[in-house]
């Protein structure tokens, strides 16, 4: 679900208008050509054509140069995740390479412009296809300092309580057992404003307060030790973990 920006007083959808200053007019888009600002209020045009001439191999092809360890990647540096395709004349040589990577359980380093950028990206099997997932450089990711906690003392006791609690909820990956309870939840607020009904009633609030974290965990760990085998919704009472939304990527 989307939702787009309205005029408060009427309800009517704004438009977003690119604007020409020095004509005092809105702009079509094809009147519109990118722009390189190389002094400062000064720009030069840059064409598609421009582009086509950049002097990189990667302009229409993915440039392998490393083959590597799925596993030895941090996800930190995925970014977008795109299907490849053959072209007609490369079906063998792409079906080699898929099965070649399966069995070496590697995955290809490699490098492909998208757009106005050079992409460091990862080529890795994935079901009978492959997929080219985009990766940030070392440089966009932003370090872990004044962010990690330092000087909290835990006791083995804390610690081996909280390796059960996990021990207890682990279980294999299915993403099919997970869903965006967001969404459905947004749909009925929705559908209830488009019917002129009720609002759902929110769910309460559950504190976040904890005295004593070592019966907290206790309790977390009592609780998931009823648990059927594989039932695992995640869900322990008493603990409640607030996280702080930071974006990974460098500012520019």
């Amino acid at each position: 679900m989307h939702f787009h920006l309205l005029h408060k007083a009427d309800g009517v959808r704004l438009k977003n208008v690119r604007w020409c200053p020095k004509h005092e007019k809105a702009v079509p888009w094809d009147e519109v050509v990118r722009g390189f600002e190389y002094t400062k209020g000064r720009y030069l045009p840059i064409t598609d054509e421009d582009l086509e001439h950049l002097p990189v191999k990667t302009v229409h092809t993915v440039e392998i140069s490393d083959f590597v360890k799925l596993e030895e990647v941090d996800p930190i540096y995925f970014d977008k995740a795109y299907y490849l395709a053959p072209e007609e004349t490369g079906v063998k040589a792409f079906a080699l390479l898929r099965q070649a990577l399966e069995q070496t359980g590697r995955a290809a380093v490699a490098k492909v412009a998208i757009r106005d950028k050079e992409n460091l990206c990862l080529v890795r099997p994935y079901q009978d296809v492959l997929t080219m997932e985009t990766m940030l450089y070392a440089n966009e990711i932003r370090s872990t300092q004044g962010i990690a906690v330092d000087g909290a003392a835990v006791s083995p006791k804390e610690l081996q309580m909280a390796v059960s609690l996990i021990e207890n909820l682990s279980d294999s990956f299915d993403p099919q057992r997970y869903h965006d309870e967001y969404q459905a939840a947004l749909k009925q607020v929705i559908d209830a404003k488009v019917e002129g009904a009720p609002l759902p009633a929110p769910q309460a609030e559950q504190s976040a307060k904890v005295v004593d974290l070592m019966e907290a965990l206790r309790a977390s760990v009592e609780a998931t030790r009823k648990k059927s085998p594989g039932q695992t919704d995640g869900k322990a009472p008493a603990t409640r973990t607030r996280t702080i939304s930071s974006r990974r990527r460098k500012s520019a």
